[in-house]
């Protein structure tokens, strides 16, 4: 593996958005590299959750949609609706959908996914005068490692990858990767000052499932808003309740198609599980000591921009 980081399971479920709609007939018959883009889409699984904070914006061409808002801070506030939004990939959205995210007022979207995703998934589909930001965080190659893998059928290679653990310490890596990465601290760290500017109106940042680059960086806005660590984790644990009847399908799909023998090999790159997310933070602390060290000292975020992120999100 070379640089790779969270992009695979995310691009992966990019592909399965594309995927899903079609009747399995369809999704059979696609060449092989396209099948295989579709089911690494798929490795980020879940659907709606228990949270009862959690406001999701439904929509038909993603399923992973929410306002990052509602939460109560250890001071005692609220973080504000209507500002900040997560989501999955947004290149399969009908005119309905487009509709929709219109009335949201967004007026920036910041799009994770590495070049390969974006070719097999596709650039987003978004309102006029609406254009992605792009700010690529690295997967560690994984998901062109899996797009190979799939699209060749072979169980035994699938296995070999996959099976015996190996899918989690792929995903594992991947997480510590958002800490140990420059770049993709950089990424992250851009990303939370468009969205303490002052100037700046409602903004959505994405990758392709919604849940690992996307998880991590909407677990660590909420930290620097004071939501305890708690609900924050809740928040990066509901995309396992928001994904889990899509990827259940794709998953299917790769089975009847015969793309995969076992395609819950898939299934830890689906989910989000605290042991990911505890990777990541084992390594922050390692790194800066303790999470004010990763803000300030990793992505470069100065007392200003925190301060600003709590007048304009809290309440």
């Amino acid at each position: 593996m070379s640089r790779a980081r969270i992009r695979l399971a995310t691009a992966t479920v990019l592909s399965a958005l594309a995927i899903a709609t079609l009747p399995a007939p369809a999704y059979a018959a696609q060449p092989p590299a396209a099948a295989a883009a579709s089911a690494v889409a798929s490795a980020h699984a879940v659907r709606p959750s228990s949270a009862g904070t959690i406001r999701q914006i439904p929509l038909q061409g993603a399923v992973n949609v929410r306002d990052l808002g509602g939460y109560l801070t250890y001071t005692g506030g609220k973080v504000r609706h209507g500002l900040v939004y997560r989501s999955d990939a947004l290149s399969k959205l009908t005119e309905a959908d487009i509709a929709t995210v219109s009335g949201l007022g967004l007026t920036k979207v910041v799009d994770f996914r590495i070049p390969m995703e974006l070719q097999y998934g596709g650039a987003d589909r978004l309102p006029p005068g609406l254009a992605a930001t792009s700010r690529p965080v690295s997967d560690l190659g994984l998901y062109g490692t899996l797009v190979g893998a799939i699209a060749s059928g072979d169980p035994v290679r699938q296995e070999q990858m996959l099976g015996g653990g190996r899918a989690e310490a792929y995903m594992r890596d991947i997480y510590r990767t958002f800490v140990t990465s420059a770049e993709n601290r950089a990424q992250f760290g851009a990303t939370l000052r468009d969205i303490a500017n002052g100037s700046q109106g409602p903004l959505l940042f994405h990758c392709t499932s919604g849940k690992d680059r996307t998880g991590w960086l909407g677990y660590v806005l909420l930290r620097a808003l004071a939501v305890p660590r708690g609900s924050a984790e809740q928040d990066y644990l509901a995309s396992n309740t928001f994904r889990a009847a899509y990827d259940a399908r794709l998953r299917e799909g790769l089975k009847q198609s015969g793309r995969m023998q076992n395609p819950d090999l898939l299934i830890p790159l689906q989910e989000v599980r605290q042991d990911y997310l505890d990777a990541a933070t084992a390594q922050l602390a390692a790194d800066y000591g303790d999470f004010y060290g990763y803000l300030t000292r990793g992505l470069g975020l100065d007392l200003g921009t925190l301060a600003q992120l709590q007048r304009k999100l809290v309440r």
